[in-house]
C-alpha cells in the first residue's frame, strides 16, 4: 500500500509562489508516474502536471505550462510542484497521485482513473 502525504499549501497573493511537496511511503517510486491534480470549488478534479520517475520526463497542462515545475527527489521519495506567478484561478485543492502501470513507453496518464493512489489534498488559495 502506498501512502502519499501532501504539504506546502496556503494563502498567497496574485503573482506569488508556493512549493507543494508529496512524500511517498510504502512502495518504491522507481517504476511510477507521479502527478498533481487540482480541484476548484464546484469543478471536477483535473490534471496539472506529471513526472515519469525513471528518467524524469515531465508533462504539464496548458494552463500551468511555463509557471509550474514538477520535480522529484529520489533519496527522499518525494515529488514537488513549484508554482510561480500564481493566479486567482489556480485556487484549488491540490492532490498528489501515483500510477504504477504506465511507466514504460511514451504514453502519459492524465485521467483520474489512471492513477492508483491519492493523497489527502492540500489547499492553495490565491488572493487578487
Amino acid at each position: 500500500q502506498v501512502q502519499l502525504v501532501e504539504s506546502g499549501g496556503g494563502l498567497v497573493q496574485d503573482g506569488g509562489s508556493l512549493r507543494l511537496s508529496c512524500a511517498a511511503s510504502g512502495h518504491t517510486l522507481s517504476s511510477s508516474f507521479m502527478a498533481w491534480f487540482r480541484q476548484a470549488p464546484g469543478k471536477e478534479r483535473v490534471f496539472v502536471a506529471a513526472i515519469r520517475w525513471s528518467g524524469g520526463t515531465t508533462y504539464y497542462s496548458d494552463s500551468v505550462m511555463g509557471r509550474f515545475t514538477i520535480s522529484r527527489d529520489n533519496a527522499k521519495n518525494t515529488v514537488y510542484l513549484q508554482m510561480n506567478n500564481l493566479k486567482p484561478e489556480d485556487t484549488a485543492v491540490y492532490y498528489c497521485a501515483a500510477d504504477f502501470k504506465h511507466y514504460l513507453g511514451t504514453y502519459y496518464p492524465t485521467e483520474e482513473y489512471e492513477y492508483d493512489y491519492w493523497g489527502q489534498g492540500t489547499q492553495v488559495t490565491v488572493s487578487s
